[in-house]
């Protein structure tokens, strides 16, 4: 008997070793060329197929923003954004591009408006020959307000192009400073349509009391744009609702599930979505009963409802969320779970694939938010290295 319970235990060792080095092998490191200290990683994947990294390489003297596109196996030789000696650059609002596939792209940064410490504006940069040069960045939000604004969405929506950010003109006008992290005033979520030029076509306050330092997300669904984002009641319930704009409208804030996370202050931990038509996929962290939580929600109908929540995390999960539609009904999902970065397949009906580990981080905020993107056959990751101070990147086969 004892005998036959080592041979099973042994049994069950290989096996698990094997589906170890099955998994690690399937994660392959891309080549970038990064010397400086970097940090701040963003993938976005255009409607040609093609990948960007954008990414913030950091001075004493100033912050240079730069971008690559990934071809086979190494990313290209970096093409500087733009680059500044007062921008604020923080680990959880991060830089970002977008690419419309024939040449237009849109890309922002964050500009220090005085000393104050979370006094910023959104500044927005654009190209019409893919990148090559760049225009004089022109500001997003024109209120005028020493305060906050940033936690943008950037993609492109038909000729043009959608931005969604989170705007403290509301908190500033109450005379209590611009970061409202200390419940001093309200932080707004607001949205435009802008040119290629990046010139604002419309502008609409979507909520006007939410999370102040949670990431905002967005897509376009066969509807309409949606933004995705933490809201913030009176009490202090801070769930992820969703806004949609149909038929010309903006719909009134929903909830997309009850939580009832109530906390006195922000998590820095917003949601991601993606879509397909109207096939939505949203991750989202939450932690109501003080252990945190990474489920994945899916929608057949542009945002107007919701499935039950698909629980992905393994019981020590710190968020820092990514995901991705494969198809209508199957997403990856990517989260931290402690220092280790994950990902999982999820498909709509609650089935879940193994989760994989993708590399080690750290769960310090240097290490910022790992990010997601679909290449071909496989995804490509990228993150902050907390040791080297630099962006590594991989890719997976699916």
């Amino acid at each position: 008997m004892t005998k036959l319970l080592s041979l099973f235990a042994l049994t069950v060792l290989v096996i698990a070793c094997k589906n170890q080095s099955t998994e690690q092998s399937n994660v392959k490191p891309l080549v970038l060329n990064v010397d400086s200290v970097s940090g701040e990683p963003f993938l976005f994947t255009d409607s040609a197929g093609v990948n960007f990294l954008s990414w913030v390489e950091k001075t004493k003297e100033k912050s240079t923003f730069l971008f690559s596109r990934l071809k086979g196996d190494e990313w290209s030789k970096p093409t500087v954004i733009s680059s500044g000696d007062n921008w604020f650059v923080n680990w959880a609002d991060y830089p970002m591009l977008a690419s419309d596939g024939s040449g237009g792209m849109v890309a922002h940064f964050l500009e220090r408006s005085e000393k104050g410490k979370y006094t910023y504006d959104v500044k927005l940069v654009t190209s019409g020959d893919g990148g090559n040069t760049w225009s004089t960045p022109k500001i997003l939000n024109e209120d005028g307000k020493k305060a906050e604004h940033g936690f943008v969405s950037l993609v492109p929506y038909g000729n043009n192009f959608f931005v969604a950010w989170l705007d403290g003109r509301n908190a500033a006008m109450e005379g209590k400073g611009g970061h409202s992290e200390g419940h001093h005033g309200q932080m707004t979520l607001r949205a435009a349509v802008i040119d290629k030029s990046g010139t604002k076509i419309s502008e609409w306050e979507l909520d006007n009391r939410v999370c102040d330092c949670c990431q905002t997300t967005a897509a376009i669904t066969a509807n309409g744009p949606i933004v995705i984002y933490r809201d913030r009641s009176e009490s202090e319930v801070r769930d992820i609702s969703i806004v949609r704009f149909v038929n010309g409208q903006w719909t009134e804030p929903k909830t997309i599930f009850a939580d009832n996370w109530t906390i006195a202050g922000c998590p820095v931990n917003g949601p991601r979505v993606d879509a397909r038509g109207n096939n939505m996929a949203v991750a989202r962290f939450t932690s109501p009963d003080k252990k945190g939580q990474v489920s994945v929600v899916f929608s057949q109908d542009g945002g107007a409802t919701f499935d039950a929540p698909i629980r992905v995390d393994g019981g020590e999960t710190i968020g820092r969320v990514d995901i991705i539609l494969l198809d209508d009904k199957t997403a990856m999902v990517s989260w931290m779970e402690g220092d280790a970065i994950k990902a999982a397949k999820i498909h709509a009906d609650g089935t879940k694939g193994p989760s994989i580990t993708i590399a080690s981080s750290s769960q310090s905020r240097s290490s910022g938010f790992p990010q997601m993107t679909k290449s071909g056959n496989s995804i490509v990751f990228a993150w902050t290295d907390d040791k080297l101070k630099k962006i590594s990147t991989a890719r997976l086969a699916l």
